[in-house]
């Protein structure tokens, strides 16, 4: 059987007993950092064989944990942190092993989406999720173009370092709306800042972004203007 696993964003407390009863009793783990996993695995004293499982490897390895299946053994996927699949790789594997008749079930825990959804003060019965925008410009507003009159509440992933052009070009499509911007979720510098999309983008101008965010912003229904 093939599992997906969620690990924790940032608190190592956040790990479920499922899923590490699950690490523990698996043949393999496939990992998209097998560093980063073995300080998780280290933590919780578990000592398993992995198998590096990332975007730039993930048909070769879809292919290698087939064969493992095949074999009767059992396989957990997990990602450098979050839940598998979720803007991370996995998607190619998922779709194989279902294909192919084994089966697959999800340990479920922490996603960064839904937690800075839920804290961001913004809609939560309807909502988007985007995922990584565009890294050049023209690219990335008309991304953001696509949902200009959605009436969803709009999420984003987004680097440190294109974090304000990315919140100017959403300022520029979609006006100055209420939003959210959240990193360190879950850790002890947890940051969420909530206001307008120009109010945003001057602490961020003022206060270096840093670490991978999650950006929240109100749908055209709601604070649009």
């Amino acid at each position: 059987m093939l599992y997906l696993v969620a690990t924790p964003i940032g608190n190592l407390g956040d790990m479920t007993l499922r899923g590490l009863e699950v690490l523990q009793s698996v043949d393999i783990i496939a990992s998209e950092d097998t560093r980063k996993t073995g300080l998780l695995l280290k933590h919780f004293e578990i000592s398993k064989k992995q198998m590096s499982f990332f975007e730039h490897n993930e048909q070769y390895s879809t292919q290698k944990i087939l064969d493992i299946l095949a074999s009767g053994q059992n396989v957990a996927l997990v990602t450098d942190a979050g839940t598998p699949m979720i803007s991370d790789p996995g998607f190619v594997l998922m779709r194989e092993v279902i294909q192919a008749g084994y089966e697959v079930t999800m340990i479920p825990g922490a996603s960064a989406h839904t937690m800075a959804l839920a804290l961001s003060g913004l809609a939560v019965h309807s909502f988007t999720f985007r995922g990584f925008p565009p890294r050049k410009q023209g690219k990335r507003q008309k991304f953001i173009a696509i949902d200009k009159d959605s009436p969803h509440t709009l999420i984003y992933y987004e680097s440190p370092h294109r974090l304000v052009k990315f919140l100017d070009d959403a300022l520029t499509i979609l006006g100055d709306r209420q939003a959210t911007t959240a990193n360190d979720l879950t850790k002890k510098f947890e940051l969420v800042k909530r206001g307008t999309l120009s109010e945003l983008i001057t602490f961020h101008t003022e206060e270096a972004p840093r670490g991978e965010y999650t950006v929240v912003i109100a749908g055209a229904s709601d604070d649009a203007e």
